[in-house]
């Protein structure tokens, strides 16, 4: 799946794959953004990752990403041709690799992913203090769960039955007694990427005529 690395959604869900094209092992993806002036970084993880998702398809032989009605399209377009990475393809303007940027939206999502877990596991009695002392093992099987596990498998942490629920970023074990404030700050960080995620829908829909299926509900 290819994600919006500060929404943390796939890139089909939140509408952005404009059009595909496929003949024999070739195939052509277009994508499009919810404004013109999105952040050139974003785009660029965002054409990058679908070229490698299309690539690691085995009947794909050819993949070509290209990106539409955006201010740095003609660069990134180009880059992706050539295969050059964020640096070489703005030469001069970006300043180093994107992975830093990764690993923040990385561990963001994983706390929002966390957040949304607890939801589920509070709705079942659950308290903040309880869910410090939860295990792996014991996490109810479901699509949170497993977007949890997801989140914390790309930030290379623990992922045994025994390992803690309850942890931060780094991988530290949240203790009962930290877990109100703990979940108090995952809350405004899952809203926060929750409300952005509604806004660029929106502004998605507006840009290109779309109904805004979100708005509607």
């Amino acid at each position: 799946m290819v994600r919006d690395p500060e929404l943390d959604e796939s890139i089909t869900s939140l509408g952005f794959v404009e059009g595909v094209e496929a003949e024999g092992g070739s195939v052509h993806v277009q994508l499009r953004l919810p404004t013109y002036w999105c952040a050139a970084n974003f785009a660029h993880i965002m054409t990058a990752d679908a070229k490698t998702a299309l690539l690691s398809l085995p009947e794909v032989t050819h993949a070509r990403v290209t990106l539409i009605d955006h201010f740095s399209s003609e660069e990134i377009n180009r880059g992706m041709a050539l295969g050059h990475t964020f640096q070489e393809t703005f030469e001069g303007l970006a300043d180093g690799e994107l992975g830093e940027v990764r690993d923040l939206f990385a561990r963001k999502a994983f706390v929002s992913r966390q957040e949304k877990l607890c939801r589920v596991l509070k709705s079942r009695g659950h308290t903040p203090e309880t869910l410090a002392g939860l295990r792996l093992d014991d996490l109810p099987a479901g699509d949170e769960t497993e977007a949890y596990l997801s989140r914390r498998k790309d930030l290379g942490l623990d992922l045994s039955g025994t390992a803690p629920f309850l942890i931060d970023p780094s991988g530290r074990r949240i203790r009962a007694e930290e877990a109100p404030d703990h979940l108090r700050f995952a809350r405004l960080m899952a809203t926060s990427i929750e409300a952005n995620g509604s806004m660029c829908r929106a502004l998605l829909a507006n840009r290109y005529g779309l109904i805004d299926e979100e708005a509607i509900l």
